[in-house]
């Protein structure tokens, strides 16, 4: 059966934005979020990403097609039409302790807070990982306590993985995203769940809800919306829980999926 969604959500990063080359949004894609608008269906942002390092190409996307919805920090912290609702910050005092721990280690890590980046302590991973998305931050090694943190984000490679583990408090998760970096979250933190919370707000059913994406930090949105689509460049776990593989990014694919599962007409 197609889909009839309510709301829809997209990641950012290699779904809505081409971040590697062109660092840009397709016009396709723009084409199909008004077209949801004038359909009435609700767009949405879900990324991995604090909603001050977005990039402008997305901020200018978000009003001119008139997006109300930013799911951030991978479901910690959402906005609906510039007021926040739903939030899930972790605890201070674990988030000190545990950043000490990664300090005299010298692991590069930073918070991630609604106000932006702040690095406690930096490294040649931070500046790979981050480089690569284009990604501001500022550089406060004292930042802990000061502002409500969603989650962390390390900077080491994967052959660290062993000696960081014994370190993690068990609340809290790792999900790599680059060969030198990873999100420290709560283990019951998602993009999945920051949707859940929100729909349940707006009174929306969970069976209404539809989502694109293409990274490992989709896979629990896209197998828990209504209808789950992977794009033609998502990793192959992603496409393996789909309900839908759409084409790629730089080949039309949010509007050629949204017209071929009928969501949409073909402008």
């Amino acid at each position: 059966m197609k889909p009839q969604p309510k709301i829809i959500f997209f990641d950012i990063d290699e779904t809505l934005y081409i971040n590697r080359g062109k660092k840009t949004v397709p016009e396709s894609a723009k084409t199909a979020l008004k077209l949801l608008k004038q359909k009435g269906i609700i767009t949405a942002i879900a990324t991995g990403r604090t909603i001050p390092s977005m990039p402008p190409k997305i901020v200018e996307l978000i009003a001119e097609c008139g997006i109300d919805m930013i799911v951030s920090l991978n479901g910690q912290y959402v906005e609906y039409q510039g007021k926040a609702l739903a939030k899930f910050p972790l605890d201070n005092a674990l988030l000190t302790r545990f950043s000490g721990c990664l300090k005299v280690r010298g692991i590069a890590h930073m918070l991630a807070t609604r106000e932006g980046l702040f690095a406690i302590a930096e490294n040649r991973y931070l500046q790979e990982a981050l480089g690569s998305l284009g990604i501001s931050y500022q550089s406060d090694p004292a930042a802990c306590g000061k502002y409500d943190t969603y989650q962390l984000l390390g900077f080491y490679p994967a052959e660290q993985d062993a000696e960081i583990a014994p370190l993690l408090p068990p609340s809290l998760q790792i999900i790599r995203w680059h060969p030198s970096g990873v999100d420290m979250l709560d283990k019951a933190g998602s993009k999945a769940r920051g949707i859940a919370a929100a729909l349940d707000k707006l009174g929306i059913s969970i069976a209404d809800s539809m989502a694109f994406g293409d990274g490992p930090n989709d896979l629990e949105m896209i197998a828990g919306v209504g209808f789950g689509v992977a794009m033609g460049n998502a990793v192959p776990e992603l496409k393996a829980v789909a309900d839908y593989v759409c084409p790629a990014i730089d080949e039309d694919g949010i509007y050629r999926g949204l017209v071929d599962l009928g969501v949409i007409e073909a402008a």
